[in-house]
């Protein structure tokens, strides 16, 4: 498959920063990077804590670290972890909160040396709560 440049750095930086995990506990190092609709690139990585109830999943620390820095809307995602796993429900919803365009949001998975899928959104999550259907819309 031949990836686009903006592709390429997304999951590049998923790469990256899958190695500042911190993960003790499960030995299962995620790295995650959005994109977000004025083209900027926000990354997570999980971090686990002994309280397990308390870890939190690279995809949602990307995504909250875009919304810490104003950016609402992700367009495109990069998740990278040692055996190609998706992101989990919680990180699909979290992702569908804060993309515009479900349809079109493309989720890259890939493992440290190898591309594994190509998902949008709305194939991973089909029937996900949105903020239209909160409000009765």
């Amino acid at each position: 498959m031949i990836l686009t440049a903006d592709e390429r750095a997304l999951i590049e930086a998923a790469r990256k920063v899958r190695l500042h995990a911190y993960a003790p506990y499960s030995n299962y190092a995620v790295g995650a990077a959005v994109r977000t609709s004025d083209g900027r690139i926000f990354v997570g990585c999980n971090v686990e804590n002994a309280s397990y109830g308390l870890t939190v999943c690279a995809e949602r620390v990307a995504v909250f670290s875009a919304v810490a820095a104003g950016a609402h809307e992700v367009v495109a995602v990069a998740i990278c972890t040692p055996d190609g796993g998706a992101p989990c429900g919680a990180c699909r919803q979290v992702l569908m909160e804060f993309t515009p365009a479900p349809d079109a949001c493309i989720i890259w998975v890939v493992r440290p040396d190898e591309l594994v899928a190509r998902y949008t959104l709305a194939e991973l999550l089909p029937h996900a709560f949105r903020i239209a259907a909160a409000e009765g819309r």
